[in-house]
Parts: structure tokens; sequence; C-alpha cells
């Protein structure tokens, strides 16, 4: 466990190390500039240098297009080209400038693609020819690109040659093999269980050519901003960008950022100052990433808005679906660049306006304008997680920065920004509903990344915007209207304090809970709760195969294994509805803790929302069979097959009786011999986790139906008593193989009958796995999967068999769902589950 968490964390923290190390670069390049100078180069750059980087942008994205209508080909399913270009334009200004492409691009590309007739199959196989097509292009054009131009390799990077046609050959291996694939492989792929089929060759040279040209109009953006400066050449500049974008993408880092800018930096600063190729470089940040990104999320927003003009009402239906799921998100994220805003402007040279407010307003304000950004920083996790601490907490500081930003300077940009997050916050009370605690919140790897990041760049810009000032232990006592230094540093020192607070105060937290095996004590705790619930299933509970993790007061849980990733709930929490959400969310952090995936199994569909919360992926999983016992009755015309049969049955001697807890465990004994017997009979093993096993100690704290035949047991089942009689349920059913036909039939009929005499509601059943999926629609390829395992799956599980048996009852079916995370993951999830209730992989493909 303690392996996977550091591989887990290792990713930011490369990251971390690539960035910090950029910054440093960056300084060392820069020494001889101020930032004055800088934003001074910006404000010099030819206007129709700009033009072109523009058109230039503008034909890069048209180009990428090209990916989309490559991969819709490849998997024989085309679409109009606006749809192409719309979606495409989309997922790639939101992974260009977020990163991660298969995440960010995919998630937009599914959105998307699911609307317009696509299955996730379909639109997985799309990502990952788009995806693969993206590193294909970059390594064939810098493979050859570094064969004809090999520039000398920096000192920095440490490579054991000198030039670049080493890298080059190495680059362009991957592209041959690739093409000498599709040219002589004629069987598909398979890679993690998924058949990829390999393209036709001139498919194949298609996604080398839109990606090289992609890549070199990228190229051309950035060529067109620098080559204002001085006599650069397009060939000699493009290897240096080429390198940079690999270096960039290998990092982990969004972007690439501060990566990718300090190799061109480092390489072109013999050619080119360095004060103008980081003004360039700033624009070209903004020309090529931010405002295609700007527009790519008014455009998604429009696109969700107008998705069916003819039907506003299934509209408003829609979105109102995804808001209450994406919101929470989507604030964080703005509170935490809301933060970053406040820091950088505290470390930046300001507006002086002290001949309209005094100076210690001024230094004041300035001071208290770190700690609220750095704490906004913070809080921005708590809003993820919905707490509704955080939510009271970000609006007084938004308030609160609103103040200070004009107090300290009038930075009335920064006070618009603030003022606009504030006011979309503010009537979103009711998304934040969590009465947790913010200390207990905790930072996952990327979070404490992305915060040690903002820190970093603040602390570098007021060093570089400062780098004049000759730094004393004076210095930090100075107070000054036109002391910016003093006010940077004592900022950055109030910054520093705030996350040391955060820091320790997340040390001193209670640990996570580990997952182990519940004891005695435990398990009578659980029975207590359990005595409480109206549903049935939480007495499975009381298997002592389940972990059990509780809420603060004892008063509700949750049972789950685990199984590789998989951290698997079985159904809802047990317990008060309003201790649900709490404990769901802690699940969810204790998995995500140890690296796991949240799954919950068997939850009932008025609770979805919960777990979309998670942003887990909600599946229909089957069927839940209950009769409702008020109107059950042997003489109803439909009952016909039922009475025969149960008549059948007492007519060779069988009778039928509940034995109290009290008396089972005398029968223990005769009870193991039916169960072994049924056992052999079936040529099967116990199942468990979300089925009753034979457990003496299990089987004692419940009353049993019992069938006699000539004063001897020939079948058994334990029995579920719901709470104020709202459900009754059997458990562990086991007969005998002398036992006549139709004596299971005839112990669920006694059975209910006698639930309905002692007043309960209903009878359960039990879930009939993969009833009830549909086949159609665009985004429902595990629903079509699940139908056709439930079709022809009988040599591993009686699942038809299994609801027809149960029909005849004629019960009401409830759906039952699974929530997961989605895509690649679930094949594997389903595998877990399987063999968790199996007992073992090998138990999941033998009977």
């Amino acid at each position: 466990m303690m392996k996977k968490k550091i591989i887990h964390s290792l990713g930011p923290l490369i990251g971390l190390l690539l960035f910090a190390a950029a910054l440093w670069i960056l300084r060392r390049e820069l020494k001889e500039y101020s930032y004055h100078d800088v934003i001074r180069s910006l404000g010099e750059l030819p206007a129709l240098h700009v033009y072109i980087a523009l058109g230039l942008t503008l034909l890069n994205y048209a180009v990428m297009t090209g990916y989309d209508s490559l991969a819709l080909r490849y998997i024989h399913h085309p679409l109009p080209y606006p749809k192409i270009a719309f979606a495409s334009f989309v997922a790639y200004a939101f992974s260009a400038s977020i990163g991660f492409s298969m995440i960010a691009g995919g998630t937009i590309r599914y959105r998307l693609y699911s609307t317009w007739g696509l299955s996730a199959a379909e639109i997985t196989k799309a990502i990952a020819f788009s995806t693969w097509a993206l590193w294909l292009g970059l390594f064939s054009l810098s493979g050859i690109i570094f064969l004809m131009e090999p520039v000398a390799v920096p000192s920095m990077l440490h490579l054991p040659f000198g030039s670049l046609r080493p890298l080059g050959a190495a680059l362009l291996v991957p592209a041959c093999g690739y093409l000498f694939l599709c040219i002589f492989r004629k069987r598909p792929l398979m890679i993690r269980g998924w058949e990829f089929s390999l393209p036709p060759v001139g498919l194949s040279i298609s996604q080398i050519a839109v990606s090289s040209l992609d890549y070199a109009l990228a190229g051309g953006v950035l060529f067109a901003l620098l080559s204002s400066w001085g006599d650069l050449s397009y060939l000699g500049f493009l290897p240096i960008f080429l390198l940079a974008q690999i270096a960039g993408s290998l990092s982990q880092i969004p972007g690439g950022l501060g990566v990718f800018e300090t190799l061109i930096l480092t390489l072109l600063s013999p050619v080119l100052p360095a004060r103008s190729l980081l003004a360039s470089l700033l624009a070209y940040r903004a020309i090529y990433y931010l405002l295609p990104l700007g527009i790519a999320t008014v455009s998604l927003g429009a696109h969700e808005v107008f998705l069916r003009k003819a039907e506003v009402k299934k509209t408003a239906l829609i979105v109102g679906h995804w808001i209450p799921t994406l919101l929470p998100t989507m604030v964080a994220f703005a509170v935490f660049i809301a933060g970053a805003l406040l820091l950088i402007s505290g470390v930046t040279p300001m507006v002086q306006i002290g001949h309209f407010i005094s100076l210690p307003v001024i230094a004041i304000s300035h001071f208290l304008g770190s700690l609220v950004g750095t704490g906004l920083l913070f809080l921005a996790r708590g809003l993820q997680r919905r707490v509704d601490g955080a939510y009271l907490l970000t609006l007084l500081l938004l308030g609160a920065g609103i103040i200070l930003s004009l107090l300290k300077g009038f930075d009335y940009k920064v006070a618009i920004a603030l003022s606009v997050i504030f006011f979309v916050l503010l009537p979103s009370r009711h998304h934040f509903y969590r009465k947790a605690s913010l200390i207990s919140q905790r930072f996952t790897p990327g979070w404490v990344a992305g915060i040690i990041i903002v820190l970093l760049c603040s602390f570098w810009l007021g060093i570089f915007s400062y780098k004049h000032v000759v730094y004393s232990k004076d210095l930090w006592w100075r107070f000054t209207l036109y002391g910016n230094a003093p006010q940077f540093l004592r900022a950055m020192v109030g910054a520093i304090g705030v996350s040391l607070f955060f820091a320790f105060a997340s040390l001193l937290r209670s640990a996570s809970p580990e997952p182990s095996f519940p004891g005695q004590t435990a398990l009578e705790v659980a029975h207590a709760v359990i005595r409480r619930s109206r549903r049935t299933y939480a007495y499975l509970a009381l298997l002592g195969d389940k972990a059990l993790l509780f809420t603060e007061n004892r008063t509700a849980f949750i049972m789950y294994g685990i199984e590789g990733r998989s951290w698997v709930a079985l159904g809802d929490p047990v317990g008060p509805e309003r201790e649900m959400t709490e404990l769901v969310w802690r699940f969810h952090e204790m998995s995500d803790h140890h690296n796991g995936w949240t799954v919950f199994y068997a939850i009932h569909g008025k609770n979805r929302q919960i777990y979309l919360d998670l942003g887990l992926t909600i599946m229909n999983l089957g069927e839940e069979a209950r009769i409702p016992l008020e109107t059950f009755s042997l003489e109803a015309p439909d009952r016909k097959v039922l009475r025969r049969l149960h008549g059948k049955v007492e007519r060779k001697g069988c009778a039928f009786r509940v034995v109290p807890p009290a008396d089972v465990p005398s029968l223990l004994p005769e009870l193991r011999l039916i169960s072994d017997n049924w056992l052999k009979a079936k040529n099967t093993k116990e199942k468990k986790f979300s089925l009753g096993f034979f457990k003496e100690e299990y089987l004692k704290q419940f009353p049993a139906g019992v069938v006699y035949k000539n004063g001897k047991i020939i079948a058994f089942t334990n029995i579920f008593l719901g709470a104020e009689k709202k459900e009754i349920s059997a458990d562990l059913m086991r007969h005998h193989a002398e036992a006549p036909n139709g004596v299971m039939d005839y112990l669920f009929v006694e059975l209910m009958l006698w639930g309905k005499r002692e007043g309960y509601r209903w009878f359960n059943l039990g879930m009939a796995p993969l009833s009830g999926l549909e086949e159609r629609g665009p985004a429902t390829f595990w629903n079509y999967l699940g139908s056709l395992v439930f079709r022809h799956g009988e040599h591993f599980y009686n699942f038809q068999g299994l609801r027809e048996y149960k029909q005849k009852f004629n019960p009401v079916w409830e759906p039952k769902y699974l929530a997961s995370p989605g895509g690649l993951a679930l094949p594997r999830i389903l595998l877990n589950i399987a063999s968790l209730i199996s007992g073992s992989l090998k138990g999941v493909v033998s009977k």
C-alpha cells in the first residue's frame, strides 16, 4: 500500500522539482533585466507580428481537426465536419492549457460525441487514436528535424551526446515501427483488455502528416513573435521549439509551464535578448493557450445551453443535471486562481496612493492581502469537497480581498475578478452541505504541488521585480510609501506562515482509518445500528467478512471490501439518512488516500446525486424483486402455479416452522449437513460479500425458516427482519438433495405468509443481476455489454433463470445501481467485484 502511495505522489513531485529548477534557470537568464524591462518589451511587440501569430494559431487549430476526422474514419463512424471541428477545438483548447490530453480532452470528447451517437467503446478508441497521433507526430517531426539541424545539446540536460542527431534517430524508431506494424500486422493489438485494430497504412501516414503539421504551425506562432527581435531562421528555431515541447510534455506540468520557457530562453539567449524572449513567450502563452481556452469555455457553455433549441425543457434538465456536479469544482478552481492573483499582486510593484490613504493602512492591507490569498488557495480544496465551513469562510475572505486590493494600491482589476467570483459563489450555498472540519480535508499530492507552485511563482516574481534592491535585516522593518520590496518580503513571510499553519494542522488531524475486519465490539455496535434499519441487506455486515467505517457518533456505517484498487461499499450507508452524505464522502476520501477507486455496489436510485457529487459514474446494475405482502395471497388468480406447487409439497408430508434465534444453535449440526450436501450437489463453493454463507456465529443471530419432512429438516434459510416491520428477506437458502421438487418455492411462500401475519409490508427476494438493462442509446455501451452477458453468460451465472424464477412471484422490480469511476477502469472494477463475491479471481470463472 505504501509503495502505491509513493508511486502516486511521484508524478507531482517530479513536476514540482522541474518547475523549481525552471524558475532558478529563468532567474539566471534574466539577471540583467528588470520586471519593467519585460513589461516594456511586451508593449513593444510589433502589431503585424502579433496578427501573424493570431492567424497561424487559427490555422493550427483548423489543422488539429484532422486528428478527430482521421479518428472517426478509423472507427468507421463519420460525423459532419462542423461537429468534428467544434469537438476538436474545444478538446484541444482545454488539453493544451490544462495538460493531460487523455483526461481533459478525452472527457470533453466523451461528453460531445456521446450526444452525437457514438458508443463508449468508439469514443475510447477515437481518443486513443488521437492521443497516439499527437506523440507520433512530435517524435516523427522532431526526429527528422534533429537529423537535419543538429542543434548542440545544452549542458544542463547532461545527455551523453553532443548534438541532437542520436536523439533524432531514436525518436524515429516508434514511427517506423508503427508504420511497419500497420503494413505487415493484420491482427488487432490487445492493450489492457481492449482490442485496437491497426489502421490502414494510408491512414497511419495521414496521422503522422497531420500531427507534424500541427507542431510545425505551433512553432510558427512563437517564431512570428520572436522574429521581430533579431535575425532568426525558422529551420534554426524549430529544433529548439520541438526539444522544449518534448521536455514540457514529459514534465507532466500543464502546458509544460516553466520547463518549456526555460529551454527556449537557455537555447536562444545567445541570439536574442532575454527580456525580449520572455515577452514573446508571455504573448505566446496568451495567444496560443489562454485565448483559445477562453473561447472554448464560452463555446462549450453555449453548446450545453442551446443543445436542443427545439427542446428547451430538455436542455434545462441536461444543464440542471450537470451543474450540481460541476459547479463546486469550477468554483474551487476560480477561488484557487483568486488566491494566486492576490499573492501575485502582492509581490509586484503597485500604484502608490499615499496621498489618499495613510501609510499604515497601505502596509497592513498589503500584508493581510497575502494572508487572504494564501487562505483562498487552501479553502479551494474544501470547496471542491463541498464543506459548508469552506463556503462561508471563502465568502468572507473574498470580501476582505476586494477591500484590501483597493486599499493597498487601488488594484481594481484584481478587485473586479474577486467580485465576480464572490457573486457567482453567493447564491450557491446549497451545493456546499458537508458539516466537516476544514482541517480534516486531505490534500492530494497534486493539490500540494499546485499550492507550492503558486508560492514559488510569487516568490520568484518578487525577487525578479526587486533584484536591484540591496537586502538587509533593516529592510524588513522599513515602512515607506514607495517601499514595495519590504512589502513583498513581509507578504511572503505571511503567506509562508499561513501555509505552515495548514501543513501542521494537517499533520495533527486524525489519521485515516486503516481497513480491517471488525472485531466483536464493532459487530455489536453495527448490530445496534442495523436493528434500526428498515432495509434488511444491512445484516450482511454481521458476516464479519467486510470492513466497517463508522460515523464519529457510531450511529451509521458503511460496509466494504477491497479487491485490487477497488474499494467496494455494499449498498448505501446503513443508518439515519442525515448521516449518509458525510459518511459517503469520508469513505471516498479514505479510498482516495490509499490510491483506490471508490465503488458503491447495489445502491438505490434515490441517492444518485450524492454519488454524482463525488464525480462517480452511475451504471444500472440490475433489478431487485420486492413483493408487497399486504396483497400477497395464494388465492389470487395469478398465483395458480404457486398454489399448485405449494399443495404438492405439503401432500408429500412437508411442514414449515419459524425457529427463534435462541433455538437455532441446537439445529446447527443438522443445518451444516444440509448446507454441505447442497454445495456438493451444485458443485459450487460459498459466495461471499453480497451473499450470506454458512458461519455458525452468524446464523445464531437470526430466526430460521425451516422445512421439515417426517420430522427431519430438509431445507432452511436464515431470516432478516427490518425495523418498523418494513421488510423481511431470506438470506442463506439451502436444501437437501433428497428434498422434493418445489421445496424452495414452498419455503418462500410460507415465509411470505408468515411475514404477512406478523405485519411486515415487503418481502425482499434479492437482486437479479444485469436484468432490466437497455441496449439502446448513444452512451449505453456498458448497459449493452451487461445485457449481452445477461443473455449469453449462463455458463458463469444463471442470470436469466434467476430472474424468471423470481418473476413468478409477481414482484415489484426496483433498479439497483453501481457508482464507480468510469472509462477504462470499469472492466477492472467489475472483475474486482465479481472476485469479492466469488471469494477469488479463480472463483469468477469456476462454479
